[in-house]
């Protein structure tokens, strides 16, 4: 390992940092419960139980400036740091006092997920008045039968779990390349809903500022808004915009698209331009394919994410870990992408369009990553039957609420940063291991070898499957309690389930984010000021 020392990081010089113009990967280490319930503004959640992977997908160069951040400054931060050390990343920093020392230092904190972009949508409504419609007005027209259709800017694995009736999931990033094939007429009202607000806020500016001829108004406060009306929400419904392009609409989507990037000093570039920024020492470049998961699962460009285009704009530090990087954003006909990067470059994006950028198909291959950590031993669950009897330590590194609603008896429920705790000074002959997510299976067992335990299995089976092979299995709806479910952020998850309380919560939480913002906070941003003329 190098030997490279970790610096610890003021407040007030963190601050400093995260304004000075230069890139910064500003990390949240801890769990994504704790994560949520309050952090930093530019922090990206990166928690522990998968901070390897992550830091290779988000911090693409090794010599960029990270500063960790945990509760106070200790030890899951120093553990992190040496992991990423590991990793050959070269400039850490730790947060002085963690978040604690960053409130103490008369900073604020947010609660909340994905909040630059979240403050953006709500920052977006003010400066271009998006036209919005309540549950109740929306529901009335519904039932009159009224010209209108309803558009769901998420993307098709939300929609599935609720959605207002008679909508079509289309989401945000699909809308510029598939409004037209959805309208036949001029004169119907376009209504675009998310669960709460900012995506249906995005998704109507967007065809605002596209220019199309319709209304198109947001439903305020989205499915949410719905449910806390007491109107019924549908689920389980699949109807979606065509995964076809037709080339005869093609050329007038371009330039309605191109026009807009342009209008908001957006540049196009080619791949040879790209290929040189890809090997920049000093700059940090990021390949964004704004596609569908279905279009990106046929193939990309080496080293590409799949960031279809709402949810980049929606969620950006779900793909980006740091300020102050260039984006390249691509798709596979011109449309998309010019319309989804004059958003990023309205939330402060360095943003270019990569152009023809899947017309030489010998850049194309499987966008495939190999997880990274060790190998480890695959467990049939009639192996683990019959390992059950010997003195193997069983755990389940599942998330807390799926562990909650079905686990097998003797398994006991962690996470990564708990494991010294769980261990508890002795080493076990053999860990099997339940998971769902291979890469925090691997880095979990990377842990568990170099604590000294010489035989990990891994177990990946389901719930049905389990039981089918007669082993036990349990629900335990307090175990872990509340307070240990340090992975679950149960405001923003609890909305969604029936419980009124959290969604009045979120969407409070919402709106009151422009009053929490700081002037640098703000000014980051670089929306359009409408009224300048």
């Amino acid at each position: 390992m190098q030997n490279i020392a970790v610096k610890t990081v003021t407040s007030d010089v963190l601050k400093s940092w995260l304004h000075d113009g230069s890139e910064i990967a500003l990390l949240d280490v801890r769990e994504h419960g704790e994560y949520g319930e309050a952090h930093l503004f530019y922090v990206v959640s990166t928690p522990y139980s998968k901070l390897e992977a992550e830091a290779t997908r988000m911090v693409k160069r090794k010599n960029v400036r990270i500063v960790l951040v945990d509760e106070d400054g200790g030890l899951l931060a120093q553990n992190a740091a040496q992991k990423l050390i590991a990793q050959s990343y070269e400039s850490i920093h730790i947060l002085d006092g963690g978040v604690q020392g960053w409130k103490k230092a008369g900073y604020e904190l947010f609660a909340g997920v994905n909040l630059p972009s979240k403050t953006f949508g709500e920052l977006a409504e003010h400066v271009f008045d998006t036209p919005r419609i309540t549950a109740l007005e929306l529901n009335e027209k519904i039932q009159r039968g009224d010209d209108l259709i309803v558009l769901d800017g998420r993307p098709f694995t939300e929609f599935k779990k609720m959605s207002i009736p008679t909508a079509i999931c289309c989401p945000n990033g699909e809308l510029p390349l598939r409004i037209d094939d959805l309208i036949s007429s001029d004169e119907t009202t376009i209504v675009i809903n998310c669960a709460g607000r900012t995506r249906s806020i995005i998704g109507a500016q967007t065809l605002i500022n596209l220019g199309i001829k319709n209304k198109v108004i947001a439903l305020e406060n989205g499915t949410q808004g719905w449910y806390l009306a007491d109107l019924q929400l549908d689920h389980g419904k699949t109807k979606r915009h065509s995964l076809d392009i037709d080339p005869a609409t093609l050329k007038n989507k371009q330039q309605r698209a191109q026009a807009l990037a342009k209008k908001h000093h957006v540049s196009t570039v080619d791949i040879q331009t790209v290929n040189q920024w890809l090997k920049e020492t000093n700059r940090t470049t990021f390949l964004c394919d704004v596609r569908t998961p279905e279009e990106f699962a046929q193939g990309s460009l080496p080293g590409a994410q799949n960031t279809p285009g709402g949810q980049l704009v929606q969620a950006t530090d779900q793909y980006v870990a740091v300020k102050g990087a260039r984006l390249v954003v691509f798709d596979s006909e011109g449309v998309r992408a010019p319309a989804m990067a004059s958003w990023l470059a309205m939330l402060g994006w360095e943003v270019v369009v990569l152009e023809n950028a899947l017309s030489d198909p010998s850049f194309i291959k499987d966008p495939g990553q190999a997880a990274p950590g060790i190998t480890i031993e695959k467990i049939s669950t009639t192996e683990v039957k019959k390992a059950i009897d010997t003195d193997a330590l069983l755990l389940d590194v599942r998330p807390s609420m799926k562990y909650r609603e079905a686990h097998v008896e003797q398994a006991h429920w962690t996470t990564r940063s708990k494991l010294e705790k769980v261990l508890n000074a002795k080493v076990p002959a053999s860990v099997i291991l339940f998971a769902d997510d291979l890469v925090v299976a691997k880095l979990f067992a990377m842990d568990l070898q170099s604590a000294g335990v010489n035989k990990i299995l891994l177990n990946m089976d389901t719930v049905t499957q389990w039981q089918a092979e007669g082993l036990r299995v349990v629900d335990t709806p307090e175990i872990p309690a509340d307070k240990d479910c340090i992975d679950y952020l149960f405001f923003v998850h609890d909305r969604h389930d029936g419980n009124k309380a959290a969604a009045r919560q979120y969407l409070a939480w919402e709106m009151n984010l422009l009053a929490q913002i700081d002037d640098q906070e703000r000014n980051s941003f670089k929306l359009p000021d409408l009224h300048a003329h």
